[in-house]
């Protein structure tokens, strides 16, 4: 059986060849050495100069452009997207920082000495520990930073658990936050250049993130209907008040950019990266296609990139991770074709951890990926592989639920993998924005992402795996349920297994026989909510070279940059909190504030 340190590690994740860590650094360092400049950039129109550019408005990108304007820097952000936001303003905006205000302020018993035994035990060796200790160190400023200096305030998600809360420094309850609500029409007008939603809010509510795991329950809890009433209220409000009220990802990317316009930033939409600017060895500039003219912006001081992954850049994911891979399980935004890692990697940066994404179960959906949650961990449902049987703990970080599909569909074939249900799991929960009882959509169906049959025998055939495994797989997996224990996976083991589950079912909140025909079966994939590999950067930020030198002028965060959190994931927000922090600590270094 699993132990909560072995999930820290346990993946046996692959590790990068030196071919993927380098990848054509080498070429690129002797073109940057000879004072590459790109196809005939010095003889391009300049569009402006600024102290420091900054490419990309995600929740990386703003957060630097936000310090070095407050630093007194001059700055502008380049955005290759029609909208604002990136990946951030579709998500849940989960931020992870220990030891921030917030949290404190909550009674949150956190204290530097258990954060960073939890990180080092989460991260390990991936990541060199001034990367670390840096974030650590400065997270909690940048959290007081955006607060003061934008409209954007936090909350506590009390009770979601970090996400291995039994190693050394682990938190039970949690020290992730998510932003708190904000009026749209503080905006004007550009709020309809806000990058939309992954998923809507149900129309006349106000739902913050940590509502989602009551509102699935609001049909079997007292607390989830009284949740469920609360954002309803929360709603009426807001239209009573003539507001437009945004949470989750939303709120963070739309008052970091109500920040931007009263400290005078300006944000350049439809305007792709080309390619860096070097002079004398260090980037001064980079060249962008701005209203369809190709020019150069010039930066006196530094370069920032923060324009996210590569996840919808095919032939990079072919390059650097495992098969199958593609570009339509991802729900990062769709711009993130990893234009600023290239361009950083043309100049001399060396790259890290191009293999590995912030991975998820998907169902492949017709209109687009569905990245499970609770449905996944929720009493009543299991995970099978092709032979029909259990290969994971079902409540697993999602992370660390794809790791283990990957590592082990070579031998023993888990991509596709299974999520099973009954009917008495459909009457009772929220499956996606589908309510309990009702039909799914047929495309659904058509699709073949899901499946619906009255016996197992016949939901295996639909599913083609073996009837005979499928039965013995649900008859053993609801004698475990009845007693409440899985020795098989240790579903339930971890206070994290417990978040998304009903606290009505015992003995274990996790774990509930299938009995109730019909049964159905959704189709698992590894989706990602954007890569986690890019430029290698230390702890200040800056871009490296494969020998460890480091290139002047350029700085990288977010999912540009080899993520700090190595192959693990510490909390919900381990993406947007170490994003903004090293976005902040860019701009401090740029500006001599570091």
């Amino acid at each position: 059986m699993s132990t909560s340190a072995d999930r820290a590690r346990r993946t046996a994740r692959p590790r990068p060849t030196r071919r993927q860590v380098l990848g054509t650094t080498a070429g690129a360092g002797l073109a940057l050495a000879a004072g590459a400049r790109g196809a005939g950039a010095a003889d391009l129109p300049v569009l402006g100069t600024y102290d420091v550019v900054v490419i990309g408005s995600g929740a990386a990108g703003m957060t630097a452009a936000l310090t070095a304007a407050k630093q007194g820097l001059g700055a502008v952000v380049v955005e290759k997207a029609a909208t604002f936001g990136g990946s951030a303003a579709r998500s849940g905006a989960g931020v992870w920082i220990p030891n921030n205000s917030v949290i404190l302020a909550a009674g949150v018993p956190d204290t530097p000495a258990k954060a960073a035994a939890y990180l080092a035990a989460v991260v390990g060796s991936d990541v060199p520990a001034a990367r670390q200790q840096a974030f650590l160190a400065h997270g909690p400023d940048m959290i007081s930073f955006v607060m003061a200096n934008s409209p954007l305030r936090f909350r506590w998600m009390e009770g979601y658990s970090d996400y291995y809360p039994e190693l050394p420094g682990g938190l039970p309850n949690g020290r992730s936050i998510e932003p708190d609500q904000f009026d749209g029409n503080l905006l004007g007008a550009e709020l309809a250049h806000l990058n939309p939603p992954y998923m809507q809010v149900p129309a006349g509510m106000v739902v913050f993130s940590a509502d989602y795991k009551w509102l699935a329950l609001a049909a079997v809890s007292v607390k989830g209907a009284a949740v469920a009433t609360e954002c309803l209220a929360r709603g009426t409000k807001a239209a009573l008040l003539g507001q437009k009220p945004l949470t989750m990802g939303q709120s963070l990317a739309a008052a970091l950019r109500k920040g931007l316009m009263d400290a005078g930033v300006p944000v350049w939409l439809s305007t792709p990266l080309t390619s860096l600017y070097v002079e004398g060895g260090a980037v001064t500039g980079a060249v962008v296609t701005k209203n369809g003219t190709s020019g150069l912006v010039r930066a006196r001081r530094a370069v920032v990139v923060g324009s996210g992954g590569f996840e919808h850049n095919a032939s990079m994911r072919a390059q650097y991770q495992q098969q199958p891979i593609g570009t339509d399980w991802t729900v990062g935004a769709k711009e993130n074709t990893g234009d600023g890692i290239r361009a950083g990697q043309q100049v001399g940066g060396a790259l890290g951890l191009m293999e590995d994404a912030w991975w998820g179960p998907a169902i492949p959906l017709p209109d687009q990926p569905y990245f499970c949650l609770a449905e996944r961990t929720l009493p009543g449902g299991l995970l099978i592989n092709a032979a029909g049987a259990r290969f994971v703990n079902e409540a697993a970080p999602y992370s660390d639920v794809v790791h283990t599909m990957y590592r082990r569909n070579p031998t023993d074939p888990d991509i596709p993998a299974w999520l099973i249900v009954d009917q008495n799991y459909r009457n009772r929960y929220l499956f996606k924005d589908v309510l309990p009882t009702f039909t799914f959509p047929d495309n659904w169906y058509s699709s073949g992402a899901a499946h619906k049959a009255w016996t197992l025998d016949a939901l295996a055939s639909s599913v083609g795996v073996p009837a005979a495994a499928l039965r013995a797989t649900v008859d053993r997996f609801n004698s475990l349920a009845l007693k409440g224990t899985d020795p098989d996976f240790g579903r339930g083991d971890s206070a994290y297994d417990h978040y998304y589950t009903d606290p009505s079912v015992l003995p274990n909140s996790c774990l509930a026989p299938l009995w109730l025909p019909p049964y159905y079966a959704f189709r698992i994939v590894p989706g990602d909510l954007g890569t986690k590999g890019g430029l290698v950067t230390d702890a200040r930020a800056r871009v490296l070279r494969a020998d460890g030198s480091v290139i002047r002028g350029l700085y990288a965060a977010g999912n540009a940059s080899a993520a700090v959190m190595g192959h693990s994931y510490a909390g919900a927000g381990s993406t947007i909190g170490p994003a903004m922090t090293f976005g902040y600590i860019a701009a401090l270094d740029i500006a001599g504030a570091l």
